[in-house]
């Protein structure tokens, strides 16, 4: 019998204690392989009062491989694609660790919304707008989360 869901148990529990500290909520989930969880906003950058839902799909190979991450919320943020995938280190297969966890990944997307990478863009619009003039890249943001506050 796979130890994965008795790993993937233990961190999902571990997070839902210090969700309120981490400006996370996790949703009740029937498949232990597929998590949805809500992240706050952080705070003094753009996305602050809004709240983004986003989907972590597992495979039998995780810790291993990563998971898969992606944004359910429509997002405008340089290291995001269009369809919610993330481009962020910690989640490329030549960067990923098993010794990473899901709160090491959540903690690395929330630091990613308050400082991004425009030198590797997802989103190479957002990356401009966000070099050349940051107050309208501000101001973008705030028009995709308007749907999204707390």
């Amino acid at each position: 019998m796979s130890k994965l869901p008795i790993r993937l148990n233990k961190e999902l529990t571990m997070l839902q204690t210090e969700s309120d500290n981490l400006g996370i909520i996790i949703e009740n989930t029937d498949d232990i392989m597929k998590w949805f969880v809500k992240i706050k906003g952080p705070t003094n950058s753009a996305y602050e009062n809004g709240i983004f839902d986003m989907q972590l799909t597992f495979d039998d190979n995780y810790p291993i491989k990563a998971p898969s991450v992606k944004f359910l919320t429509s997002m405008y943020h340089p290291n995001i694609y269009r369809d919610g995938k993330i481009c962020i280190d910690i989640l490329q297969p030549h960067e990923w660790s098993p010794a990473q966890n899901v709160r090491s990944i959540l903690l690395s997307i929330i630091s990613l919304l308050t400082d991004p990478n425009t030198s590797s863009p997802a989103n190479r619009d957002a990356a401009i707008l966000y070099d050349k003039d940051k107050n309208a890249y501000n101001q973008k943001v705030r028009e995709y989360i308007k749907g999204n506050l707390i």
